[in-house]
């Protein structure tokens, strides 16, 4: 989230911008009408060299031809945002009871049907939707012709014709139950507790027996100096990651111990079931954390300071709500965004939220994650998004990811303890604009969190860790100033941080020091 977009100017504009016809921005389409998909290897070439020259790969400026080839290469399921007809880009918050938004709904439908009968007379409806959406104006539906495609692209009730089930270079387990290499190279399978942590170097023991990671003095964030004057009372995070593991007591019934009471957890679900043609199987997803991702960072944003000697969060007043919205870290599957978006939604239409946070994202855009960040930020949350970690595949190809790259969103990254450098995995740019330092130079150790079971701690790196922390930092500033606005606490970020007089077109902001933030240290 840039500073200015949090000017009352910008949000004047897009009140003003109403229904009014937007220039069609969509690249040129070619003339010819394949009737081969393009192989997954030609889909991964072009979108990676579309990335490696602008940073931005969107799905609405490829041609229809490269849509319906995506298509055919994952599950078949295509996002479709709607519109009356002369709209611009403004979507009001009552698109999904509004009747001039649904006559246009019908419309699509209508068409999209029509259109599939031409090769399979006996679709009907049902078998055209692939997930519900009751708050956006999106249909998913499952589409196998091209020319459904050609005609959605050429309708004026249509905002965007994407594929939500495709992403380059996925892992070859990634269409339905992701496989054991595969969640491991998209951040799963590590949050077990580190062997080795030492006392006085890697983590400090507060008084009531709990450890708070080096990361946590003084130095870095003043973190520990900002308990004095707040904890996150009062604020109420959201989580959106891989969920929480239901065998850590300190995301559970040990929520509230020690220092910590008077807070709420919630453990939801937004991840559809499995589905085979937009038919689902199996049973129903539960919010339980079957990669470690989520658990380790709802652990580092808000886990409690309590007296069993597990690690303490940052904001270990704060209450929380972690949402398994994904499997992993990778947004890949046409499931995963949509458990992301509804995630969004949920999260924006609670009044007692107010910080979002989310350690994950994907190479290309998604314009149905994108409406749902838009109606959350609508609602005044302030949202942070990791800026990117790569994994062995997604090394290099591009700079800030996708939804962080978004102007709502507050990109984050990590940064050594000399201050200066990048972590070795984090992804850094234009769009960054905070830093936490989570990576010992002297010995690679990363933050302390909570593991998927016990109190002994495990370690998290990344952007990942960053973001939620960063999310944990906030919520006790926040907790510090609880009637100011959005705005006014990004404006408490930036005048103290380290890069307060002059942005850095690489680390943004840089360094929040919470302490002064506060008012219990010097900036």
């Amino acid at each position: 989230m840039r500073t200015t977009t949090l000017s009352a100017a910008l949000g004047a504009a897009l009140l003003l911008a109403g229904c009014q016809q937007e220039a069609n921005q969509q690249l040129p389409q070619p003339a010819d009408n394949p009737k081969e998909a393009l192989s997954a290897q030609q889909l991964d070439e072009q979108i990676i060299s579309k990335l490696s020259q602008t940073g931005v790969f969107n799905w609405n400026e490829a041609t229809p031809h490269f849509v319906w080839s995506a298509l055919t290469r994952s599950d078949y399921v295509l996002s479709v945002g709607y519109q009356p007809a002369g709209c611009g880009s403004y979507i009001p918050e009552d698109a999904a009871t509004d009747p001039a938004w649904q006559a246009a709904r019908q419309q699509v439908l209508s068409l999209i049907l029509a259109e599939e009968r031409k090769a399979r007379p006996e679709l009907t409806l049902t078998d055209l939707i692939a997930y519900q959406e009751n708050v956006l104006p999106v249909l998913d539906v499952t589409v196998r012709e091209l020319s459904t495609i050609q005609k959605l692209r050429a309708s004026k009730l249509v905002r965007y014709a994407e594929p939500i089930g495709y992403e380059p270079n996925r892992p070859a387990a990634t269409t339905a139950n992701k496989g054991t290499a595969a969640l491991s190279s998209s951040g799963c399978g590590s949050n077990t507790a580190t062997a080795g942590l030492v006392a006085g170097s890697d983590y400090t023991v507060l008084s009531n027996g709990s450890k708070s990671s080096w990361n946590q003095a003084d130095q870095y964030h003043g973190i520990r100096a900002s308990w004095s004057q707040s904890t996150g009372q009062g604020i109420k995070i959201v989580i959106i990651d891989s969920g929480s593991s239901d065998a850590q007591e300190n995301l559970g019934a040990a929520f509230n111990q020690g220092l910590s009471s008077g807070r709420t957890i919630e453990r939801l679900v937004t991840l559809p079931r499995n589905s085979i043609f937009g038919i689902p199987y199996g049973d129903a997803e539960t919010p339980n954390d079957g990669c470690g991702h989520g658990t380790s960072m709802a652990g580092a944003a808000a886990a409690p300071r309590g007296t069993d000697g597990a690690s303490v969060g940052v904001a270990y007043n704060a209450s929380l709500i972690t949402i398994r919205a994904a499997e992993d870290v990778f947004i890949d599957g046409s499931r995963e965004v949509k458990g992301v978006s509804d995630a969004y939604i949920l999260a924006g239409n609670r009044a007692d939220v107010r910080i979002i946070s989310m350690s994950m994202g994907r190479l290309t855009s998604s314009s149905q994650m994108t409406d749902a960040i838009r109606y959350a930020y609508g609602k005044g949350k302030l949202i942070f998004c990791a800026a990117g970690t790569s994994f062995d595949w997604s090394a290099g190809i591009v700079g800030v990811i996708y939804p962080a790259s978004l102007p709502e969103a507050v990109a984050v990254t990590g940064v050594k303890d000399n201050l200066t450098t990048r972590c070795d995995e984090c992804h850094t740019g234009s769009d960054v604009e905070f830093t936490v330092v989570m990576q010992r130079t002297s010995n690679d150790r990363r933050p302390l969190t909570l593991a998927m079971s016990g109190d002994a701690p495990s370690t998290v790196g990344g952007s990942s860790v960053a973001t939620s922390s960063m999310a944990g930092m906030t919520a006790v500033v926040w907790a510090r100033y609880p009637t100011e606005s959005r705005a006014q606490i990004m404006s408490r970020l930036v005048a103290n941080s380290s890069n307060r007089n002059a942005r850095s077109s690489s680390f943004g902001w840089g360094r929040v020091n919470v302490g002064a933030a506060v008012g219990v240290l010097p900036l």
